[in-house]
């Protein structure tokens, strides 16, 4: 027997992007703003939304209720940049930097990525499947419904294995959707001689062990590599994502974070899903991407954390036509963070993107980067309904009522996923 549609009524708004393809320039402050709404869901999808006084009778009389509380309704976040799967904690790391500490000089005392690739490797599989539901736990809270997480805290076949695995397993219990990625290359393993013929041997590792490895048991969805000055060049971060795409999988790019490697032209070049970060985008980048269709993934959490006054040029990408997503940048060193509140705050008063801005880049972009924008991103009919109501009067609210969560429920294919939490 099919379900009864439900439907959410007494919302004082409805704020969404719309559509299945992702936005750029000014088109990102298009959004559809239903005042006193109304949302019908049908099978898990967004069947109707508009004013409460036009609800169609099919489904006035036929319809299970919520009441919306005079909430405003949002897509659920898309948080299209994490690291979930990992295990240990770095808050000494914090406090050290604030005394002065370079993050060099952490490193060279066996701090930095080296501590977690210790302590994931010590976890198992459970334990990490357990971490990452946790942290999804606390992500939907702040009304997040989907996010890419990835590996990169193994850097050795068996463990990068177990981090995706680790994922797989969280995903059936989790209120987030996942979305897995490899990130084999996300720097040398702290066992790793630095000169170049060790290094050279790490990366053919990678792309004739892990990644067909990954690729075998279908593990990821998408490839990524850290393409900086002291981890990997240019075409060592080419070799590995023209190695995932043979394979498969989708490239992603860490890109122009601590310096301009021209990393985003590299990304616009093969067609990566999105070059993230971008603090250091060159010009030259930035028309690369503004030419393409992969997104320029925005990280302001980290630059904020490491307590930086640079940012990625948000204002510069959007003006030029690039589409902009933002994302968490969840991890233990550099963003410690599951909320997607804070990033679109951060967005707006750091960056300067409007609200309408940062919550497209959120939402409709963020889905678009990983392949879903037909499928969540906005509230629309057809769409699976992925949303939140915020206990707030209008979007606004996201920035304007700072340094609280806003979010009363949570919704991911129509169903609560946040109450028992």
């Amino acid at each position: 027997m099919a379900e009864r549609p439900t439907l959410v009524r007494n919302l004082a708004q409805v704020a969404t992007p719309l559509g299945s393809s992702p936005l750029r320039g000014r088109a990102m402050r298009n959004l559809l703003v239903v005042p006193r709404a109304a949302i019908v869901i049908r099978e898990g999808r967004f069947a109707w939304v508009g004013e409460e006084s036009d609800v169609p009778d099919e489904f006035r009389a036929s319809c299970d209720e919520i009441d919306g509380r005079g909430g405003t309704a949002i897509p659920g976040f898309v948080d299209s940049h994490t690291h979930l799967p990992f295990a240990g904690a770095r808050e000494s790391e914090f406090n050290r930097r604030i005394d002065g500490e370079t993050y060099a000089e952490i490193a060279a005392s066996g701090g930095g990525i080296a501590s977690t690739v210790r302590a994931t490797r010590e976890a198992s599989q459970d334990e990490l499947s357990a971490l990452v539901l946790g942290r999804a736990r606390t992500m939907v809270r702040y009304g997040t419904t989907t996010a890419e997480a990835k590996s990169g805290y193994g850097l050795n076949l068996a463990d990068e294995l177990k981090q995706l695995r680790a994922i797989r397993a969280a995903s059936a219990a989790s209120p987030v959707r996942l979305v897995p990625t490899c990130l084999a290359a996300h720097e040398f393993p702290p066992e790793c001689p630095k000169d170049e013929l060790s290094r050279d041997a790490w990366v053919r590792g990678i792309v004739e062990e892990i990644m067909p490895a990954v690729a075998a048991e279908q593990l990821a969805r998408f490839c990524d590599v850290f393409v900086e000055h002291g981890v990997f060049t240019r075409e060592q971060g080419r070799r590995v994502l023209e190695a995932g795409s043979r394979l498969g999988m989708t490239p992603r790019i860490h890109a122009d974070e601590l310096s301009d490697t021209d990393g985003a032209a590299l990304a616009a070049e093969l067609g990566c899903a999105s070059a993230d970060h971008l603090m250091h985008v060159s010009d030259r980048g930035v028309r690369a991407l503004a030419a393409s269709s992969t997104v320029a993934n925005l990280l302001p959490g980290t630059s904020f954390f490491l307590m930086s006054d640079r940012y990625a040029p948000a204002r510069e990408l959007i003006e030029h036509g690039a589409i902009v997503s933002l994302s968490t940048d969840c991890n233990p060193g550099s963003s410690m963070t599951e909320s997607m509140q804070i990033v679109v705050q951060l967005a707006v008063l750091r960056m300067k993107l409007t609200v309408e801005e940062a919550l497209t880049a959120a939402t409709l972009n963020g889905a678009f980067s990983l392949g879903l924008a037909r499928e969540t991103g906005s509230i629309e009919a057809g769409k699976r309904a992925d949303f939140s109501i915020l206990d707030a009067p209008s979007y606004f609210h996201l920035v304007y009522h700072f340094g609280v969560n806003l979010v009363s429920t949570v919704y991911r294919d129509g169903r609560e996923v946040s109450s028992a939490l």
